[in-house]
């Protein structure tokens, strides 16, 4: 289900998006091959910790972070994937790990690998781990307003 939050964001800025519901699945790889949605065009959202600081990393299923890249793109000292503990109150309405990449509405900092830029469409976690959105890039990145950065390797 899409969350209450994101929803009254998209439609308060007359956004068209689509709602697609799959069986449960919880890694963005195995929803993109039960969806038939490219790798390169799911989006996961990955929470790490910049210097202290939790932020948002949003990158294709296909991808993982590379942490040397993510550091040289931050000018961060200091990044460690966040745990669940220290991330899943920020996120009130959403099963843990299925936050939707729109960590401004959540207030925290959100970057996008330059690889998931490269798409018309994004697909994401609508806040479940039975539903996605998808949605126009262009719509996204204007909403969201991300650091767009390097910071991904193919696996």
């Amino acid at each position: 289900m899409l969350t209450n939050r994101l929803k009254e964001f998209l439609d308060t800025n007359s956004i068209k998006y689509v709602i697609i519901t799959h069986s449960q699945a919880f890694t963005a790889n195995e929803i993109a091959r039960t969806t038939h949605i490219p790798g390169k065009e799911m989006a996961k959202t990955i929470m790490v910790k910049i210097d202290g600081k939790i932020a948002m990393i949003v990158l294709p299923a296909s991808c993982k972070i590379d942490f040397v890249l993510l550091k040289q793109a931050t000018g961060a000292n200091d990044i460690v994937l966040a745990s669940e503990n220290e991330f899943k109150d920020m996120f009130p309405e959403c099963e843990v790990g299925a936050m939707p990449p729109f960590g401004n509405i959540y207030g925290i900092d959100v970057f996008v690998a330059d690889s998931l830029t490269e798409d018309e469409e994004i697909v994401f976690n609508a806040g479940s781990h039975t539903d996605l959105v998808k949605m126009s890039y262009k719509d996204f990145t204007a909403l969201v307003h991300p650091k767009i950065i390097k910071c991904t390797v193919t696996h």
